[in-house]
């Protein structure tokens, strides 16, 4: 019975419409899974969880306007674990929203030492979203950081949008009255971004790092994607911002598309809370 359930659990792993044969190293597999539960349960308590700050920048002064606070997990025995392994393993395991909690408090908190006109940026878990304390939780955060609403950006996914639509538009809307800003994430990924733009009052579109990679080669269309993407935003009265910038080439490209904003190597990597301080500072 053991054998047939980790047979089905990689089956649902594997998608719709799969069936999967038991295999030894599924036992492996298991346990490795169940050791990371326990680890990720206890990095939270251990403070072995930190947060890194990459910088955003204005594409045509290079002023610093806010940093993305990006989560990091030092395993004292495996190293760096990957944010694409243990986040969703939190959401399955219902840690996401003690640690998505910790992450805004952190966040916040530091945002605070800045300069009263740099930004912070926070990502949330669909799961997250799903919460009806988030507002709550995000007022009570704000208040005992000493932080303006208005210098808090939630960054959200196309993911938010599978679950209920009622649910999902009242979040929103209690949101955005504590006076927060709404960033949608990896834009032009998902499967309807233009009806969410329709109905969701983004102040910010993030162009994903898949179309700025490669946009300057000759053959490529991503530069086309780009500006109708650019294009969209500034008609419906939102910031844009190119991820994953890391070329002098594709830093023009992108200015010259008209982007607001850029994020990327070449303006910085993900950097401990003392440097973005000092970064901010010096803007």
């Amino acid at each position: 019975m053991r054998d047939a359930d980790l047979a089905l659990y990689a089956a649902k792993a594997a998608g719709k419409g799969c069936f999967r044969f038991f295999a030894p190293e599924m036992h492996e597999a298991a346990r490795e899974r169940q050791l990371m539960e326990s680890d990720l349960r206890v990095a939270l308590e251990k403070d072995q969880l930190k947060l890194v700050y990459q910088p955003c920048v204005d594409s045509s002064s290079e002023a610093v306007t806010g940093f993305e606070a990006l989560i990091r997990w030092q395993h004292p025995e495996h190293g760096p674990i990957s944010p694409a392994v243990f986040i969703p393993l939190a959401e399955e395991i219902q840690l996401i929203n003690e640690i998505g909690e910790w992450v805004l408090k952190t966040a916040c908190e530091e945002a605070a030492k800045w300069p009263e006109h740099v930004t912070v940026a926070v990502n949330l878990s669909p799961v997250q979203f799903k919460s009806h304390s988030l507002p709550a939780t995000v007022r009570a955060v704000l208040n005992e950081a000493g932080l303006s609403a208005n210098r808090l950006e939630l960054e959200i996914t196309e993911g938010v949008f599978l679950s209920n639509d009622e649910h999902v538009h009242e979040m929103i809307a209690n949101l955005k009255a504590i006076g927060l800003k709404l960033a949608l994430d990896d834009f032009g990924t998902g499967y309807s971004s233009l009806s969410y733009l329709q109905r969701v009052p983004f102040d910010k579109i993030k162009i994903d790092r898949s179309f700025v990679a490669g946009a300057t080669e000759p053959e490529s269309r991503n530069a086309a994607l780009i500006r109708a993407m650019v294009g969209l935003a500034s008609d419906l009265n939102m910031q844009t911002t190119a991820e994953g910038v890391e070329t002098h080439e594709e830093l023009q490209l992108v200015r010259d598309l008209g982007c607001s904003l850029i994020q990327g190597y070449i303006f910085g990597k993900p950097m401990p809370p003392e440097e973005a301080i000092e970064l901010a500072k010096k803007g």
